[in-house]
């Protein structure tokens, strides 16, 4: 029992409460209670009071309104939907219907002057808190309502009625019946806070994880303009950014990715005149295209925000989930609500079972993935409530918005397809802990996709959802964390796309052995670098999709530093303080000229794999501003972010000269070798390479075996020619390749270097990794998805 106000209290002051209060006034505003009260100085949260439970007990017990209200429930199948929807409708009509008792209305009353004085034009949140919400097993998220820009007494008694009632909205009712809590052990208060203005400035959700892989070095915010509503509740695609917490705490630029969202609408305050002409206490209004096309949070923003949640996390000791808002009159940033995370946080620890598609068919839709998994079935489009009981068990539900109303439905859909909604709102977080995969934020899925088409949902490809037509093979398998065997060698990892480096990193490795460019030039680009450094002098064209693709960036160039500075960062910070070996871009002229303006800037070669490529590249003054911008992404990741981890890899360096010219253009680039511990490694993968090792060594700290390239190179064999005749004689176990392979080994191991592998061959066989643990190699980079089996293998091979 608090010591800070008596049992039988039935309004209590946020600054008096604790989390110890949960039973009294629900997690939501113990928590509010709990960062006023405790929380440093600088972490800035509305005040205001709360309604107890006691005071909804005794709500319910004037007129015996709880004995009505059970005997309607007493007999309700919670699975019919439509009975749900009458008992529903008619129990919250009898509970608005209800006067306060006199002595709860006198002590609301007088809060609400204590408060704001004769202030009457102070604007008020009232939020329900649910006596078992926000449990760290059981995420009521969004199941009782929340009235925005409440003023005058009058209004927010009516509005405190309104959240009691919604203790029996449908999704709450059914909820209950499904989680097991009974109806009468789960009681409501009130809270009354004072509203921060972001409908004139921004808000959002942070998570102090990742939400989809459960990564927890990293603080995850969602943001957009006006008042957070619209994020909650799924009705826009907000910015998302990612904050590396470690280089938060070390005072770097711990803002490690952003993505622009498409923030098509605003939720602002209705005017008193518009109040009374609607009877809405909040309108949404269309966002300017100007203000769409820019992040709605500064960089500073966000940095702040994650130093409160850090603040916040800290304190409660357990992953937490974070509303904010920024005023839009005075620029602060608040905090408005804080719980426990109840997913990611919960799952820590178990087997996992990860999805993987066999094949791939034509892309219909794509949007945000919501977990991690794939669904398939028949499309079932749903336009409203009163359609839901269309939706049959393995069905595709698709819409444009689901919300938590939805949740007795949901969980019979094998995945969940939404027009709107981001990563945090309410509907990710039901359809997360039902584990069913989502796609939200697709513009348009319910005109695309047609009722009975067999679709596969794939949320296993990273942030990127894809709608798949058909019905694809899924391959899954099981994946048991925790400890391996001590082997002779250190198992690295090759990572391309930086969207899935937060859920490789919690895999058994040593770092990363090859961390491909490619991918994030071509992914998170699409523009050939070219292209972007003569902007705007090109045709109207590419003019035009550069600037589409550059949108929320200072200039094109500061947009393609960025996105290879942000691909790279992530990586960096998923296995950080582990080795990172980034290789730099490798793309040949072929590869390039698929880009977006690629014709026209590059040659067209007979054979490009032995062509325009590698160091030769980079040191022609042909390429040398666009290799500039990915030195200056690289350098900003280790200089400014802080994450020294990352290393550089130089491919395809055919001789002594091309070596000397490339480690001194690095250097003059600000990457010099042996400089805050840089470390330059060389590709290994032509057989002059290897045949002069410690030669290329005296400009190096180590080389990286590229086995692809040096079995072909070694055997005269084009691995791009798609011929069978001459795919079946590439092996890197001829005697030949292993022959070069065993003098670079050698060679580094003499000079006390580094030497790697990262090569396709150890992932697919095994007695090739076996043959390379038994010559000492310091390590062997694997695809991510044959690490557990290829280090049980070599632990039994010891």
């Amino acid at each position: 029992m608090s010591t800070r106000f008596a049992a039988t209290a039935l309004v209590v002051p946020f600054e008096n409460l604790r989390m110890t209060d949960v039973d009294s006034v629900g997690g939501k505003n113990a928590s509010l209670g709990e960062m006023i009260s405790n929380l440093p100085t600088g972490v800035k949260v509305p005040t205001g009071f709360a309604t107890t439970a006691h005071a909804f007990r005794e709500f319910l017990a004037f007129g015996d309104l709880a004995g009505k209200i059970n005997a309607r429930l007493s007999t309700l199948d919670t699975d019919d939907v439509n009975a749900l929807a009458v008992a529903g409708a008619e129990i919250r009509a009898m509970i608005e219907a209800q006067p306060f008792p006199a002595e709860l209305e006198k002590e609301i009353r007088q809060a609400f002057i204590t408060l704001c004085g004769d202030n009457n034009k102070a604007s008020f949140a009232v939020r329900s808190s649910a006596t078992a919400e926000d449990l760290p097993d059981a995420s009521f998220a969004g199941q009782q309502e929340t009235f925005l820009n409440v003023t005058g007494i009058e209004e927010i008694l009516h509005k405190i009625r309104e959240v009691f009632a919604s203790l029996y909205n449908d999704r709450a009712i059914s909820y209950r019946v499904h989680k097991g809590f009974a109806h009468e052990h789960v009681a409501l208060s009130a809270g009354i806070q004072r509203m921060v203005r972001s409908d004139l400035g921004a808000a959002g959700v942070m998570f102090t994880l990742d939400t989809e892989s459960g990564f927890d070095q990293v603080v995850f915010i969602t943001s957009s303009y006006g008042l957070g509503e619209t994020v909650v509740q799924g009705a826009v695609n907000p910015d998302e950014f990612y904050v590396h917490k470690p280089m938060l705490k070390a005072g770097k630029l711990a803002l490690i990715r952003r993505s622009l969202g498409s923030k098509l609408i605003q939720m602002q305050f209705s005017t008193p005149e518009e109040k009374a002409a609607s009877g809405h206490l909040v309108k949404t209004t269309d966002v300017p295209t100007e203000l769409r096309n820019r992040y709605s949070l500064t960089d500073a923003d966000v940095q702040k925000l994650a130093a409160y949640a850090l603040v916040i996390e800290e304190h409660y000791g357990r992953p937490m989930d974070i509303e904010w808002g920024k005023d839009g009159i005075d620029g602060e940033l608040y905090i408005l609500q804080a719980r426990p995370e109840t997913v990611k946080s919960q799952a820590a620890g178990k087997a996992e079972h990860r999805y993987k598609l066999k094949g791939k068919g034509a892309v219909l839709v794509e949007g945000r993935a919501i977990g991690q998994k794939i669904g398939t079935g028949p499309v079932k489009v749903v336009h409203n409530l009163s359609e839901m009981d269309r939706v049959q068990p393995g069905d595709v539900l698709v819409t444009d918005m689901t919300d938590p109303n939805w949740e007795p439905v949901m969980k019979r859909a094998s995945a969940i397809v939404t027009n709107r909604g981001g990563r945090t709102c309410h509907a990710a977080i039901i359809a997360r802990e039902l584990g069913i995969p989502a796609v939200v934020g697709c513009g348009h899925a319910d005109q695309v996709l047609k009722d009975g088409m067999l679709v596969t949902v794939s949320c296993a490809e990273g942030d990127t959802g894809f709608i798949y037509d058909g019905l694809l093979e899924t391959e899954v398998t099981e994946v048991q964390r925790g400890h391996m065997s001590e082997i002779d060698v250190k198992i690295m990892m090759n990572v391309g796309n930086p969207q899935l480096a937060f859920d490789f990193c919690q895999l058994p490795n040593a770092g990363v052995g090859l961390a491909r460019l490619e991918f994030i030039i071509n992914n998170n680009i699409g523009v050939h670098p070219k292209a972007i450094l003569d902007y705007p002098n090109i045709d109207s064209d590419l003019k035009k999709a550069v600037e589409s693709v550059a949108r929320g960036h200072a200039s094109p160039r500061a947009f393609y530093v960025d996105r290879v500075a942000e691909g790279v960062a992530t990586i960096a910070a998923a296995f950080w303080p582990k080795p990172v070996i980034v290789r730099l871009s490798d793309f040949k002229s072929n590869e390039y000229r698929k880009l977006i303006g690629g014709s026209r800037y590059e040659p067209e070669e007979e054979n490009p794999m032995l062509g325009f490529r590698g160091a030769a590249r980079y040191i022609s003054a042909d390429f040398g501003e666009a290799f500039a911008m990915e030195c200056e992404a690289i350098k900003r990741v280790r200089n400014d972010m802080g994450l020294t981890n990352v290393q550089v890899m130089v491919p395809f360096v055919r001789t002594l000269g091309q070596a000397q010219k490339v480690t001194e253009l690095l250097a003059q680039k600000g990457l010099k070798r042996g400089v805050d511990e840089l470390k330059l490694i060389m590709m290994c993968e032509i057989p002059s390479n290897a045949i002069l090792a410690k030669e290329f060594l005296q400009y190096f700290d180590g080389f990286s075996i590229g086995s692809n390239d040096l079995t072909q190179l070694t055997l005269g064999l084009d691995r791009d020619s798609g011929l069978e005749l001459l795919a079946k004689d590439f092996d890197e176990r001829d005697p030949a390749v292993t022959s070069l392979i065993s003098l670079a080994i050698k060679a580094c191991l003499s000079e006390g270097k580094y030497i790697g592998i990262c090569g396709q061959g150890p992932s697919d066989h095994p007695d090739f990794a076996r043959w390379l643990m038994a010559q000492g190699i310091s390590s062997i980079s694997l695809n991510p998805d044959t690490v557990v089996a290829t280090w049980q293998n070599l632990a039994q091979s010891k």
